[in-house]
């Protein structure tokens, strides 16, 4: 059976994770005590106890999502999660947005050190770039991606006066999954979007609480200074392959990790994509590693979709 072993992105994040595991092992207790001294805070006590704020900031929240990702691999390596996963090697990795730094991490591509420095990097610059321009994401539900294009050029199309005087951008940027599409701009862009989806075919529109308007180019600050860290980093060749988030493709090489991770800070993440494309290359069994179901929940509906049956299995603690 072809396995995926996939990793979720920032909004998974829960007050609690990986502290029942960090309890039942050394070796996993020894993960977070080394985080702590990588990024100089102590990383674990807001994983294990918060408060959900602290945890919600983008820069504690994307290392401490990976971190707590790199647990849960551990826990499945040392037999106390996920029966039957202890010896799997998994036919392909994917992670959503952050989680696409789990997957290379997981792929052997990159060291642990390495890749929690690059993601505390993306977390603290897309944080300050959030606040040096306010911007929002909306979720809108029951619409597809040609619609969704439409919606948008409607927004920018009626010259929206943003607070801040400055450009309105507006742009659909997380494709879930079939019927859910996450809309990201600047703040009154986002509104107008939300307020007439209906009229373009959506059942719904939620807006989401989050800190900035991530993968758009109000990122492009954040991206030239993840670019500098990563021009840093020693990358090594895959042991596994890793299906990438702009393009719903395979890496070809560790020469395209720069060029996609710059990109996908910046542009569009294709989640439905790189499942189509899994499912395509008769993956049967997808496992779910890190805080939460999300992924699986957006799984579900596109293998209805494609009407494939698939095995589920989530890895976020013990129980």
């Amino acid at each position: 059976m072809k396995t995926v072993f996939m990793f979720p992105g920032q909004g998974s994040q829960e007050v609690g994770m990986g502290q029942d595991l960090a309890n039942a092992s050394k070796d996993i207790a020894a993960i977070y005590s080394k985080a702590n001294d990588i990024v100089g805070y102590d990383l674990a006590k807001i994983c294990f106890e918060g408060p959900q704020e602290e945890l919600n900031k983008t820069d504690k929240s994307q290392p401490a999502i990976f971190v707590t990702t790199v647990v849960c691999l551990k826990a499945i390596a040392l037999g106390l999660v996920g029966e039957g996963l202890k010896d799997v090697k998994p036919d392909y990795l994917a992670g959503l947005s952050l989680g696409e730094y789990s997957a290379l991490y997981a792929s052997g591509v990159i060291d642990f050190e390495s890749a929690l420095k690059l993601v505390s990097v993306r977390g603290e610059s897309m944080q300050a770039a959030a606040e040096s321009r306010k911007g929002t994401m909306v979720s809108i539900l029951g619409i597809d991606e040609a619609a969704a294009w439409d919606l948008a050029n409607a927004v920018l199309a009626q010259n929206i006066v943003e607070d801040d005087g400055l450009e309105t951008i507006l742009a659909p940027v997380n494709f879930n999954c079939p019927g859910q599409i996450v809309f990201s701009g600047s703040l009154n862009a986002c509104l107008k979007a939300a307020e007439i989806s209906t009229e373009f075919g959506a059942s719904r529109a939620i807006p989401l609480a989050v800190a900035g308007a991530f993968h758009t180019s109000m990122m492009r600050d954040a991206a030239q200074r993840l670019q500098g860290a990563i021009a840093t980093c020693k990358f090594g060749a895959f042991d596994m392959p890793v299906v990438a988030n702009v393009d719903g493709k395979v890496y070809g090489s560790s020469d395209e990790i720069e060029s996609k991770l710059m990109d996908q800070l910046v542009n569009p993440v294709r989640w439905q994509q790189s499942m189509e494309w899994l499912l395509d290359a008769s993956v049967e069994r997808f496992v779910e590693i890190g805080p939460k179901r999300v992924l699986t929940g957006l799984l579900k509906k596109t293998s209805r979709a494609q009407k494939k049956k698939v095995e589920t299995v989530t890895i976020n603690g013990l129980s």
